[in-house]
């Protein structure tokens, strides 16, 4: 039951892929025209919108972006020379090192992140159709699953209304 793919939700997936892909490209244009790339422009993102529990370092960084050390490092390096972000050592801990955005890295991350928004706002409704198409097959599977259990419990249901021991094969 799991494992069978209908050509709905093959459509269903290459829909959302389409989707999310229409949004990528957007991203990128709009990311290139202010003179970042794409990379630099997610690691102001994750940055900004780290956790407050968590400590903008060049591991986590890493790790909300899914990039190696290294990646990351460059990454701060070149935005640390255009003015985006800077390193500061940590009060508490010298030895550990935070990234943090600039004035110039705020602001430009702000309008992105306006512009981002306002196209999310028309391309969303698409976006979560096709979300929703694949998530109603998943639903249906589940509510299949849910059914077919309830209705083996029916059918295992005495006269007192205990359920009856199987007597196996």
């Amino acid at each position: 039951m799991g494992d069978l793919l209908t050509v709905r939700d093959y459509q269903a997936l290459a829909e959302l892929r389409y989707q999310i892909r229409l949004f990528l490209r957007f991203s990128e244009q709009a990311v290139r025209a202010v003179g970042l790339n794409p990379h630099q422009h997610q690691l102001m993102l994750a940055l900004k919108g780290l956790p407050q529990n968590l400590r903008p370092t060049i591991r986590e960084l890493a790790k909300r972006l899914q990039i190696r050390h290294h990646s990351t490092v460059e990454l701060v390096n070149r935005l640390t020379q255009n003015g985006y972000v800077r390193r500061q050592r940590c009060d508490e801990d010298r030895r550990q090192v935070l990234i943090l955005l600039t004035g110039k890295g705020e602001r430009v991350l702000k309008e992105l992140s306006l512009h981002h928004q306002a196209v999310l706002r028309k391309a969303g409704p698409a976006l979560i159709s096709s979300l929703r198409a694949i998530m109603r097959r998943e639903q249906r599977a589940w509510v299949r699953t849910e059914f077919e259990v309830s209705e083996d419990r029916r059918t295992n249901i005495g006269v007192n209304g205990e359920e009856r021991k199987s007597r196996g094969c």
